[in-house]
């Protein structure tokens, strides 16, 4: 079973995206912000591994999901955990950014739930296809 953590401020939010992927069939971890998102992404389950994938609000209290992904791209132990960018900012310069800062896809608020778990399904196969 792979194992998407959620790091984003928002509870219902939070809510809403652990409902959906534990129908499709993930298990899931949450951070209410971007420090404790760090800490969650760096610590290994019972059986040693990380998260399979990290979805990440832009903007958090304590650190912004931008810097929560160039932090989690430098850390050798997460640094190839791929990372979607959830946020409200859609213009093609913050686009631009979240790409920058490493991110694998950007999923743009308010989003359809079923493009979410699309957009996870095919990170995840990329990110396979490369190991």
């Amino acid at each position: 079973m792979k194992t998407v953590l959620i790091v984003d401020d928002d509870p219902d939010i939070r809510e809403l995206i652990t409902w959906k992927l534990g129908q499709a069939g993930y298990s899931t971890l949450v951070a209410g912000d971007g420090e404790a998102g760090l800490v969650a992404a760096a610590t290994a389950d019972d059986d040693g591994r990380l998260p399979d994938l990290i979805l990440v609000d832009w903007m958090m209290p304590k650190m912004s999901g931008i810097d929560v992904c160039r932090a989690l791209r430098e850390n050798p132990a997460t640094s190839r955990i791929p990372l979607i960018l959830l946020t409200a900012n859609a213009q093609e310069a913050d686009v631009e950014r979240g790409f920058a800062a490493g991110v694998d896809d950007y999923i743009a608020k308010p989003f359809s739930p079923r493009e979410m778990l699309g957009r996870i399904q095919a990170v995840l196969a990329r990110s396979e296809a490369r190991a």
